[in-house]
């Protein structure tokens, strides 16, 4: 599920960096050394170009950013300013896709981050950013404490909602969601139940459903109608509606500026398709961002491309710089990575298991199940089988994985 923030913002999995803004810098600094082995960089000419700004000083967003930071330093303990300005970098570190916003979120929130029991806002705060640093556990307690002291918070209840489905937990995520229909916009607590009965074997249901709900909202915020279009092209490919889908995911992208997850969940669909030119289409431009990269080299590898040498050696200094850090947020996609670009099937099973002990998506069980398949060890998809028959999760893309494992 793509988490939405309802308060004026949306929010995708958002990454926990060192709360000084110094030490932010200096680990992108340091991790970008690491990955030329603390060789100088010289440029060739006076116009060549050594890094891209992700974002204009002249931005208005960044402008107010910037000026609302100096209020703050004037008055660090002011909660309402300090959360206003931490809601503001996280839409800019979701936009950008650039984590050190995020960082920057942290740090705004120092007088408080630490605290048993904060306020309620810095309670859902901290949620948001230890749910994108796949601290779930962590995350949970936090919106318990939060709901406890204010059961009528929306935003914690869908952000409670993201985090159980994430997990696994569809019962848990589905009351969660019931809480959100009770009191919050129809579209977006419709989207959050859909997104639920979908996984486990209502996806017909939830599409009729959703669709309806969607028709009857053309005046939501564009934001909420791209989420929900894209949870139903999920539910179409989910079911083997190829065509619907398609025409949902072109939708979504129709609705303005894309995010990083829509951009990927229509790559991914598109390369279950046989469609690796689209996805390089799509995705020429997002090198930057290592999840759209690493599906930019899967199409690659599909057409033999050129650039797909230097997106592979891309990838691999990404992943290595992540372990140097300690960021172990992208098992996921460095499974994959290793699985079909490095063809290394026992290392990729190993980042599955480690992956599958802490988030369980349907793209997190069918990489389990890919990766024991090509290691030749059907007793390590054993996890993801029970998890399939306790938990009643439907998907197309798992039925062949699932025959494959229970015959071998």
């Amino acid at each position: 599920m793509k988490p939405i923030c309802l308060v004026l913002r949306t929010s995708l999995r958002m990454r926990r960096l060192h709360p000084a803004l110094f030490a932010v810098l200096m680990v992108a600094v340091l991790s970008r050394a690491a990955l030329v082995a603390a060789v100088p960089f010289t440029p060739t000419d006076d116009g060549q170009v050594i890094e891209q700004l992700p974002v204009s000083p002249l931005d208005p967003t960044w402008r107010q950013v910037r000026g609302l930071r100096q209020q703050l330093a004037e008055r660090p303990d002011n909660l309402a300013l300090a959360v206003r300005v931490a809601w503001l970098y996280i839409e800019q570190g979701r936009a950008l896709s650039e984590p050190r916003y995020y960082g920057y979120a942290e740090g705004v929130l120092a007088p408080w981050w630490k605290a048993a029991e904060p306020p309620v806002p810095i309670l859902v705060l901290r949620a948001t950013i230890r749910q994108h640093d796949h601290d779930f556990e962590s995350a949970l307690r936090d919106l318990s404490l939060a709901l406890r002291a204010d059961p009528e918070n929306a935003q914690a209840w869908l952000t409670q909602a993201v985090v159980q489905q994430v997990r696994g937990d569809y019962a848990a995520a589905r009351d969660s969601c019931m809480q959100v229909l009770r009191l919050s916009d129809p579209l977006v607590a419709v989207t959050c139940l859909s997104t639920i009965d979908s996984l486990t074997g209502n996806g017909p249901k939830a599409y009729d459903a959703l669709g309806r709900a969607l028709t009857r909202a053309r005046s939501a915020p564009v934001d909420v109608q791209r989420w929900a279009q894209t949870v139903l092209a999920e539910t179409a490919a989910r079911t083997n509606q190829a065509s619907q889908a398609d025409a949902h995911f072109q939708e979504a992208l129709a609705l303005g500026p894309t995010d990083d997850y829509l951009r990927a969940a229509y790559a991914d669909f598109l390369l279950d398709q046989g469609r690796p030119q689209a996805v390089i289409d799509l995705l020429r431009a997002s090198t930057r961002v290592d999840a759209l990269l690493l599906r930019l080299a899967l199409a690659e590898q599909r057409v033999a491309a050129p650039e797909l040498d230097q997106h592979v050696q891309a990838l691999r200094d990404r992943f290595a710089a992540a372990r140097l850090r300690g960021d172990a947020v992208h098992q996921r996609e460095e499974a994959r990575f290793a699985l079909y670009l490095l063809r290394q099937p026992q290392a990729a099973l190993e980042l599955a298991r480690a992956n599958w002990a802490v988030q369980r998506e349907p793209a997190d069980a069918r990489l389990l199940l890919e990766a024991a398949l090509a290691a030749g060890d059907p007793d390590a998809a054993q996890p993801v089988l029970i998890f399939l028959a306790d938990s009643g999760l439907d998907d197309v893309q798992l039925t062949p994985l699932h025959a494959k494992l229970v015959t071998s």
